[in-house]
């Protein structure tokens, strides 16, 4: 029964490791796109020479 706590506490810290892994990922992924997004509406539109405004 020595074992017991030994296989509980690799599995927590596997688990942890797990989830710990896709939240920096999942956060990574996100501030990566909003930085395209930034970037992809700052832009200039292009503008037609014959239209007048």
């Amino acid at each position: 029964m020595d074992w017991v706590p030994i296989v509980f506490i690799v599995f927590k810290v596997a688990v942890f490791g797990t989830g710990m892994f896709f939240a920096i990922k999942w956060h990574y992924d996100q501030g990566k796109k909003a930085k395209e997004e930034a970037s992809r509406s700052s832009m200039p539109t292009e503008r037609k020479p014959d239209t007048s405004e």
